[in-house]
């Protein structure tokens, strides 16, 4: 598996319209072969702004690759960098690529 992250460093007073532009945006992920999940998250708040993560989780590298290379890719990011959402942030995004080496699940006789 791989993992993508993306962190935000959100402006103090923005987190609202932050989280409201990612919840309702059109993603086109659970088009792509290879995609698993999706999470959100927001971490801690410093004094300028909120620290927040998109993570995405994938079959494998190459199907994260095909993803950057897709139409489907280009259609999810087309407002990526207007200036409402480019506003909202301190800096730019800092992309992050993890390849998993190991899995730990909870066992479904342990639940």
């Amino acid at each position: 598996m791989f993992i993508a992250m993306n962190r935000f460093l959100v402006k103090k007073g923005s987190e609202e319209e932050f989280e409201r532009i990612w919840k309702t945006r059109e993603t086109h992920l659970e088009e792509m072969p290879g995609f698993v999940e999706f999470h959100l998250l927001k971490g801690p708040e410093a004094e300028d702004h909120t620290l927040y993560s998109s993570h995405t989780v994938w079959q494998s590298r190459d199907t994260f690759e095909a993803w950057t290379k897709s139409e489907q890719f280009r259609k999810a990011h087309a407002n990526a960098g207007n200036q409402t959402t480019g506003s909202l942030y301190l800096g730019h995004p800092k992309f992050e690529g993890f390849e998993v080496r190991q899995t730990v699940s909870r066992s479904k006789s342990a639940a």
